[in-house]
């Protein structure tokens, strides 16, 4: 027991002491600091400054004004002002603590839209030949006055032709290269226009339709036994990706120091001297607790970062606590199946190279949960989540984003799920010892399925 310790000690020490470790577990809090810094300097991609033309060709006579009401100066810039007013409404105040006010939001928008375009638009005959027309798109440029666009609106497109079964609509021409913030606002000027001719074209009074079919967005409320608290759909969403992407980067990354550690020192010869003083299963033993340390050490590292997160906030209120319990747990039976297997290529293959062969059906299996994420979470109670929170070694992740879902399992599925994961621990470790045994101080061609399995059943 003392040299297995020993060894343990010695694994953990050796990976977590080396400055690539370090920069590892630096690596993914450092690339969110900078995104963070480098998202506003994204943001002030701003369009070029905009004055120029949209010719409209409209053959009803009731969408042209409408039209070059919408593309007025001033009636963009109110919309603007309209959505910097509902940004300022929307913003929750636990921003405020991070810096994050509605004022640097509305800033963002600012830079992000540019200055207000400047859309004349201009008539053009229903009869007139388009190439000429079209023709104007590729002369002059954005910022003299040049052509931007050029629409044509069909006949049908505010009253149906007879025989028609739906209205008509139109056909939009841009020069090259134009800004799709400016396609995008000249679109919702036409489509505003078309709708508004066809309601005015039905006896109806567009203004009260829009009151009539639109409503305030109502936030739920999650009740708590500590008490209510606004409920955060977009943490509902990312929880259960949270606690998967924590359980599978701790499992692979210890797992992968693992394999690593014990290809290095097979083909090094070290371990050769070591088992001259340990047993093969002491060896993989004491290799397999030390790596489960720096899986666990990355994990509860990771975690902490999400806790300061939640906390600061204010949505720690949301999270239950026995979810850790439960990510400690199925890291412990994850990464014991997951790192047998990790022992036990690395015992039988020679260099890094020679085991992706091996690797491939654990990543496979591996990313199952991941693919099919969605449709656990949206539900979790199905006939095919239940099945698959029994299987291993799958069980383990599907387990967990059941429990962190809006409808977690019963308690009776967690229990069962976990004592079939430690039987697949016992299984995965008896196998793994054996491949082991037989692999390590073998040299040469590295071995193929069929023989692993010869290996167990000689061992």
């Amino acid at each position: 027991m003392t040299k297995m310790l020993q060894i343990a000690l010695r694994e953990f020490l050796s990976t977590v002491a080396t400055k690539g470790f370090i920069f590892g577990m630096l690596f993914t809090p450092l690339m969110i600091g900078i995104m963070i810094a480098v998202m506003p300097l994204l943001f002030n991609d701003k369009p070029p400054k905009i004055d120029g033309e949209l010719a409209l060709v409209d053959p009803t006579g009731q969408v042209l004004d409408g039209v070059r009401s919408y593309l007025e100066r001033e009636a963009i810039a109110a919309r603007r002002d309209d959505f910097k007013q509902q940004i300022r409404e929307q913003t929750p105040p636990q921003l405020d603590r991070l810096g994050v006010t509605a004022a640097v939001a509305e800033n963002a928008v600012e830079q992000a839209l540019g200055e207000v375009p400047s859309i004349h638009v201009v008539a053009v005959d229903a009869g007139a030949d388009l190439e000429p027309e079209k023709a104007l798109l590729y002369q002059g440029t954005i910022e003299d006055g040049g052509r931007l666009a050029l629409a044509v609106v069909r006949p049908n497109a505010v009253h149906k032709a007879a025989g028609d079964e739906t209205f008509g609509t139109y056909e939009l021409f841009v020069r090259e290269k134009l800004d799709d913030r400016i396609v995008d606002e000249i679109k919702d000027g036409l489509r505003h226009s078309i709708l508004d001719a066809r309601v005015r074209g039905a006896g109806l009074d567009h203004g009260w339709i829009t009151e009539l079919t639109s409503m305030e967005r109502v936030r739920s409320t999650t009740v708590t036994v500590t008490g209510e608290l606004e409920t955060n759909e977009l943490l509902n969403l990312l929880l259960p990706a949270g606690f998967m992407i924590l359980l599978l980067l701790s499992v692979l990354m210890g797992g992968q120091y693992l394999m690593t550690t014990t290809i290095e020192e097979k083909s090094s010869r070290v371990v050769e001297v070591l088992l001259s003083a340990v047993s093969p299963m002491q060896l993989m033993t004491g290799k397999i607790l030390g790596q489960m340390c720096v899986g666990l050490l990355v994990m509860l590292v990771y975690a902490g970062m999400g806790i300061v997160g939640l906390v600061t906030f204010a949505l720690f209120g949301l999270l239950d606590l026995w979810l850790f319990a439960y990510l400690i747990i199925f890291y412990l039976i994850a990464y014991f199946v997951l790192g047998s297997f990790m022992a036990a290529i690395g015992a039988a293959v020679n260099e890094p190279r020679e085991a992706q062969a091996f690797m491939m059906p654990i990543m496979l299996v591996v990313m199952i949960p991941w693919l099919l994420w969605m449709p656990i979470l949206r539900d979790p109670n199905s006939l095919f989540a239940t099945v698959a929170s029994f299987l291993p070694p799958i069980n383990t992740f599907v387990m967990l984003l059941r429990l962190t879902s809006t409808t977690p399992p019963p308690f009776w599925q967690v229990w069962i799920s976990i004592g079939i994961g430690l039987a697949s621990v016992y299984a995965a470790l008896w196998l793994a010892a054996k491949v082991f045994r037989v692999g390590l101080l073998l040299h040469g061609k590295p071995p193929s399925f069929s023989t692993l399995i010869r290996w167990v059943r000689m061992a």
